[in-house]
């Protein structure tokens, strides 16, 4: 896809906290990819939570629209997405990709869906990597409660980073894997929410919810994992060099991910994804 965004970076849907990665085209097609490499996980969470045809689901925080259309998928022609995102280039991103696959139950609008409101309830809440940048998650969740209708769907899937390594370690993906975190901490990203997705639905007023955890592993040439670490190192280079945590010079990204692989190979090792939490509820009739 070539779309002419230009390089201005906005914030996520994210409340008072920065999105440390950007919103240029190159973190754009960086979250295309990574969608269509967790894109079984969160499919098999939509479907554990119970989306299905004709629902009508609001996704917060869609980004490159990859959550947004997986969950199209779900719904059908009787159904609808609305995917919510505060930075304009995402959304005109989503929308061009939406029009060019002539795909009609879904629509992007710029916004923060903790403080619109919409004109009849939703049949599903969904969020896939977003509450982790909302300074306080558990307001978020209570406030998009709202526009669910009772007995709807509230299901979040979010990263817990502490999973996150190779095995044997392998010393230039695991600098990597710290920087990113690092990075991410120190912009007010909490990159353990996932394994906090019980205590925030609780604390929110939502009913007790499920859960499930998805780790991607792998080893060899053909693990993208190595290719997803080193785009996200890319996309925190301007954040790294703000804080003051590395310099493009120190990381080589051009052959970062191939670095990491030939290291992960060379001890016939695995590397594995930050874990993928996923937690779902139902709101009650009495909310």
């Amino acid at each position: 896809m070539d779309l002419d965004l230009g390089e201005t970076m906005d914030t996520a849907a994210s409340g008072p906290s920065s999105y440390a990665l950007g919103h240029s085209v190159h973190e754009l097609a960086r979250l295309n990819r990574q969608g269509q490499i967790f894109a079984p996980f969160t499919r098999q969470l939509f479907e554990q939570a119970g989306i299905s045809l004709g629902m009508r689901i609001l996704d917060v925080g869609s980004g490159a629209g990859d959550s947004s259309l997986l969950a199209s998928e779900l719904v059908g022609d009787g159904g609808r997405v609305v995917g919510i995102d505060r930075s304009s280039q995402a959304v005109r991103w989503a929308n061009a990709r939406a029009g060019s696959g002539q795909i009609r139950n879904v629509e992007f609008l710029h916004g923060d869906p903790t403080d619109m409101e919409f004109g009849e309830p939703f049949d599903a809440v969904v969020g896939r990597f977003v509450l982790m940048y909302y300074a306080d998650p558990v307001d978020a969740v209570r406030k998009l409660a709202r526009h669910l209708r009772p007995r709807g769907l509230m299901v979040f899937q979010e990263f817990d980073m502490e999973y996150f390594r190779s095995q044997p370690a392998a010393p230039t993906f695991e600098r990597a894997a710290e920087l990113m975190k690092r990075t991410l901490q120190a912009s007010g990203t909490r990159i353990r929410l996932g394994t906090e997705l019980y205590s925030i639905f609780l604390a929110a007023g939502m009913p007790s919810p499920s859960l499930r955890m998805d780790i991607m592993i792998g080893g060899g040439a053909g693990f993208p994992g190595y290719e997803l670490l080193a785009r996200t190192i890319q996309s925190l280079l301007p954040t790294m060099e703000q804080l003051g945590i590395a310099t493009p010079a120190e990381l080589g990204v051009p052959t970062l991910a191939e670095r990491m692989r030939d290291e992960v190979i060379a001890t016939q090792g695995v590397a594995l994804s930050p874990a993928l939490v996923g937690a779902w509820s139902q709101k009650s009739y009495a909310d």
